[in-house]
């Protein structure tokens, strides 16, 4: 395949910034909706991959075992290129198969199945005392199994704190945001330290009219080990940390002094809660801020959405808010008049922040935005219990920056998506994998950022209300299907909507590339 110097130049740029980003260990970041504080009545769980993890997607089928069978657990599925490669994978171990499993999305992190079970992820880190590279299980493979096997939050709960308790977790501190039709759970899981491998882990669900955000620092605090409504917990996580040194038995067991230790939140946690919850008056300030809140209203799926695209603009959180400079235009219309402009993007890298302050110290402060130049793939998924689980679960998907890219909704009763997306576009580029499609269109548009998202954003939003306008007709029918016993018409019918939404997304991506071209060989 021909590899073109801009191309060669635009996965270099992607990488310096990932590489740079990853420095600050902030890679993800998940939102949570439980039903009483949804507009529907619908529960939603997200995430957001910013890092160099693999991007190839696919439906995987169901499967079935036979007595006696066994199933591989593997390390590193989240860099190899295609489904099929195997050159980057390691089988680490097996575990007793089960009769028949649910299919589901597999992402990087997996995160839908066919039952209307959703994850969404952050790394936490936490202690590296607690760290245990002898166990088996790293978290993805959890999510993997926890998807196929359950149908339900607390069910996949408490099977991967079995699993990792009885075979190890080999990881870093993770939180896995579990959703199902009901409710949603954010569940942090730890290793067991030096060692026979374990884990030490706590689940706090999420109250049934409150949002809440995990945004790679752990959030859990005070745990009630007298209420199983609310908290799930590893068998013996008292023992354990007290033989680590890190509780003493007497003070209250607060979780992320426990595993962390650091203040439990930072830009995203405050700044997610305070768009939500304004009238609590958050204070940054503070040691901690509470682990979920109530919305001042209902949050609609498209609120959750909006808050996927935040730079923070206009806020004190706002990164180029001190980059603007008033130029002199000439047009035969208006003459000469003043333009106020803003050439540097939110998604500069940190070369060009030191750059800036180096010129002015003090001229752009790093905040940490939800959307990321970084972002390998993004998803927001909606779980609806009045719907058919086919129809019911959808996961608004996208590639790349969310601020730039259109989300693409991926049915739970989806049998495949189109071949592009079974292509990971993070070693090399590649013109066949569909990230390609929407990076190289949204490179070009950060190169003036203050111009082209005059382009870009409201191409997002068609993409959006199109969804929106026409998503009640195609579920109408594919319900109907379903109540006149025609899963399988079902299931063709949203599989085709979402290709062809996808397909139709990559086009104008490919188009709106051209056109910036165009704009830039006028202006620059």
């Amino acid at each position: 395949m021909k590899k073109t110097l801009f191309s060669c130049l635009l996965s270099m740029t992607f990488f310096v910034a990932s590489a740079q980003t990853n420095l600050y260990k902030e890679s993800c970041t998940s939102i949570m909706v439980a039903k009483g504080a949804s507009t529907d009545g619908s529960v939603m769980t997200a995430h957001t991959c910013d890092a160099n993890y693999r991007t190839w997607v696919e439906m995987t089928p169901s499967k079935t075992y036979k007595p006696g069978d066994t199933e591989p657990v593997y390390w590193g599925f989240l860099h190899n290129e295609e489904p099929w490669d195997m050159r980057k994978v390691v089988e680490k171990g097996r575990i007793p198969a089960v009769a028949s499993t649910y299919a589901y999305l597999n992402t990087a992190y997996p995160c839908l199945n066919e039952k209307q079970l959703a994850i969404g992820e952050t790394t936490i880190e936490g202690r590296e005392l607690l760290l245990n590279e002898n166990g088996l299980f790293l978290i993805e493979e959890l999510e993997r199994i926890a998807l196929q096997r359950c149908d339900n939050a607390v069910d996949a709960i408490k099977l991967v704190g079995k699993l990792a308790e009885q075979y190890g977790y080999a990881d870093w501190g993770e939180c896995i945001t579990i959703a199902d039709k009901k409710e949603v759970w954010q569940m942090e899981i730890f290793g067991s330290g030096p060692g026979k491998p374990s884990a030490i882990w706590v689940a706090q669900r999420i109250p049934d009219d409150h949002i809440g955000i995990s945004a790679n620092i752990p959030r859990i605090a005070k745990v009630d080990f007298n209420d199983p409504r609310n908290f799930l917990y590893s068998s013996d996580i008292k023992e354990r940390v007290k033989k680590l040194g890190l509780w003493d038995g007497k003070e209250e067991f607060v979780f992320w002094k426990i595993n962390n230790g650091k203040k439990p939140f930072s830009v995203r946690e405050y700044f997610v809660f305070n768009a939500l919850a304004p009238s609590l008056n958050l204070n940054y300030e503070a040691e901690e801020l509470p682990f979920s809140v109530k919305p001042d209203k209902k949050v609609d799926v498209r609120d959750v959405l909006a808050l996927y695209r935040q730079t923070y603009d206009g806020t004190r959180f706002d990164q180029v808010a001190n980059l603007s400079v008033v130029v002199t235009r000439k047009d035969a219309v208006r003459g000469e008049y003043k333009d106020t402009v803003r050439p540097i993007s939110t998604f500069m890298t940190n070369d060009m922040r030191a750059l800036l302050n180096s010129l002015k110290p003090g001229v752009t402060e790093r905040n940490r935005t939800i959307a990321v130049i970084q972002c390998s793939y993004s998803h927001v998924i909606q779980l609806r219990d009045w719907l058919p689980d086919e129809v019911g679960g959808v996961a608004y998907f996208s590639f790349d920056n969310p601020a730039q890219s259109p989300k693409i909704p991926i049915y739970a009763g989806v049998s495949n998506l189109p071949k592009s997306y079974a292509i990971c576009g993070q070693n090399r580029y590649r013109e066949d994998a569909a990230i390609w499609t929407f990076r190289e269109t949204n490179r070009i548009a950060t190169i003036n950022w203050d111009k082209t998202r005059k382009i870009i954003e409201p191409q997002v939003m068609m993409f959006e209300n199109m969804h929106f306008r026409d998503a009640s007709h195609i579920e109408e029918m594919a319900v109907k299907h379903i109540k006149e016993g025609r899963k399988d018409e079902a299931r063709k019918l949203l599989t085709d909507y979402t290709n062809n939404f996808a397909a139709s997304a990559m086009r104008r991506w490919t188009e709106l590339k051209a056109e910036l071209w165009t704009i830039f060989a006028r202006s620059m």
